[in-house]
């Protein structure tokens, strides 16, 4: 008798664990990707007292957590970001070393975005995803599918939008900066229904921006995360349509995280999401910097109460899934774009940390040494852009000079300046003569639109750019480009895997961004993206 119970219960046993295994190795109906835009894992941690059970707790206690994700590459912003994210790749593969490059013929910034062979469907803007050089998880999906697999994405900024939907989506939707409609570009082929009745029809930002007031959303008492945090006045944002900042500023107010949610739930309402044959792919992304008018405060009230709205409206999302398509058919990633952008602003009284670094002047005092050494009267510099130096190559070119020996004397004078930790030579990177030191460099920047010379700074400071007024079209405000502190810091960013039969667990283990794309199409049982060169993490693959 004790005998035929053990056989039963090692049948039983085997039975559960088999249908365990299945369940989580099964490909999924729908992936959602969360990603939200600076991201910090120590806010979670500081403000998770005031999270209710659905949102980030949730995510925290019932997904696979990776404490933090790695990028190999300086000066990440939200369009290297979500490239690497959603390509396994760094920007020398993918081509996207920053949102915006400048145009030295045309003395202006441009968006890396910008094509002017496609219109825009509400926006004047000319964007299109054609200089991101590597597809994407939604591409490896659209071919294995034969295109019957839904991509769409939907974020505050068409670098997140267009970025984490590649080539192949069938639709990118951003806020538009000047009227607040979700835009797109005519490089996707429609917009459905939903997206036109939100931009004209009653629900329209338009008709509710009036009665959009940010004011605390808990008692003062409960954002007592930070001590460093004087004001006792509660603080009230308005939000008006007839002013130029309305919308940039409503961009990075907790309402845009609303605004997501709202769209994205019309599209698993309506979208028939994980009702194909082959899985879909939705990406959503949220905004967790700080409010445009405060990017010189550190420590606020808003970025506790952004966190603490954020999580409702995470909780809301994760909810919605879960009754459309069932979190056991879902497989959810959340994580952030690994840095965060602030301003520093010191006490009445206290000296900066370091000097002032003014490009303007390096650039002039370059181009002397260099007609002093060549004896032309030539400008061998056309200028600074993003810490790096961009030499006339056409000059040198006429005089036929060697680029690489006019890069290295360049390098040699500007090592000398003060504050000036490190340069590197544009035809080592080129040459692959690099090592390991000058690593993230080659990672982060692309043969295409790097510059001869890219200068490393140390820590605290300043670049003054002499109030030079860089001609864009830019989301932040121009005082905001005349100086820069220089910091270093890592900004601790979780990853998440969720639903899908996959189980809590905790891993300490640092990972780097490029493997969070290999992974997530390992799951959907897919080639990674071509320029991806990553393996998957071992803890979603089926030989642990």
């Amino acid at each position: 008798m004790e005998h035929r119970v053990r056989k039963i219960l090692t049948s039983l046993i085997a039975i559960l664990a088999a249908t365990n295994l299945e369940a989580q190795q099964g490909a999924p109906k729908l992936v959602v990707c969360i990603t939200v835009d600076q991201l910090r894992g120590d806010y979670i941690e500081y403000f998770y007292n005031t999270f209710g059970e659905r949102g980030f707790k949730r995510l925290m206690n019932e997904g696979l957590v990776y404490n933090n994700i790695r990028f190999e590459f300086a000066d990440i912003d939200e369009a290297s970001a979500f490239a690497t994210l959603f390509t396994g790749s760094n920007p020398n593969f993918h081509g996207i070393s920053g949102k915006n490059k400048y145009d030295f013929e045309k003395e202006r910034e441009v968006s890396i975005l910008e094509d002017p062979e496609y219109l825009g469907n509400y926006t004047k803007e000319h964007y299109s995803p054609r200089k991101l050089l590597s597809s994407t998880i939604g591409d490896e999906l659209k071919i294995a599918s034969k295109g019957r697999s839904d991509v769409f994405a939907i974020a505050p900024n068409p670098e997140s939008a267009i970025l984490a939907a590649g080539h192949a989506a069938n639709g990118a939707f951003w806020m538009d900066d000047y009227n607040g409609k979700w835009a797109t570009t005519t490089f996707y082929k429609g917009i459905p229904w939903y997206v036109d009745r939100y931009n004209n029809g009653a629900e329209s930002l338009s008709h509710r921006l009036e009665q959009m007031v940010w004011t605390p959303s808990l008692p003062f008492d409960n954002f007592k995360a930070f001590p460093y945090v004087l004001d006792e006045i509660p603080y009230k944002y308005t939000f008006k349509e007839n002013t130029t900042e309305c919308f940039f500023n409503l961009k990075t107010s907790p309402f845009i995280n609303k605004e997501i949610n709202r769209l994205a739930l019309q599209f698993l309402e309506y979208g028939s999401f994980g009702t194909r044959a082959c899985p879909d792919l939705l990406s959503v992304t949220y905004y967790a910097g700080n409010y445009r008018g405060n990017m010189n405060k550190e420590y606020t009230r808003e970025i506790q109460d952004t966190y603490y709205q954020l999580d409702q409206d995470l909780a809301e999302l994760l909810d919605k899934i879960d009754k459309k398509v069932g979190l056991s058919h879902t497989l959810i990633v959340f994580t952030g774009s690994g840095y965060y952008q602030s301003e520093e602003e010191y006490p009445d009284g206290m000296p900066l940390l370091n000097g002032e670094f003014h490009p303007k002047r390096c650039v002039a005092l370059l181009n002397m040494y260099l007609m002093a050494i060549y004896g032309q009267q030539t400008n061998w510099v056309k200028g600074f852009y993003n810490n790096q130096i961009y030499l006339n190559r056409k000059a040198i070119e006429d005089v036929k000079l060697s680029l690489t020996e006019i890069q290295d004397k360049a390098a040699e004078f500007l090592r000398e300046f003060s504050g000036v930790q490190f340069v590197a030579a544009e035809h080592v990177l080129r040459t692959g003569h690099w090592n390991e030191r000058i690593a993230k460099y080659l990672l982060g920047t692309h043969l295409s639109t790097r510059g001869d010379l890219i200068i490393e700074l140390q820590p605290g400071w300043t670049i003054n750019y002499d109030n030079q007024q860089v001609k864009a079209k830019t989301r932040t405000k121009a005082k905001n480009s005349v100086k820069k502190v220089v910091r270093n810091n890592a900004v601790i960013t979780p990853l998440v895997f969720m639903g899908n039969g996959i189980k809590p667990e905790r891993v300490y283990r640092e990972v780097k961004a490029t493997e969070v794309a290999p992974t997530v199409t390992h799951v959907l049982r897919i080639r990674p993206p071509n320029a991806s060169q990553s393996l998957p993490l071992r803890e979603l693959t089926i030989n642990k």
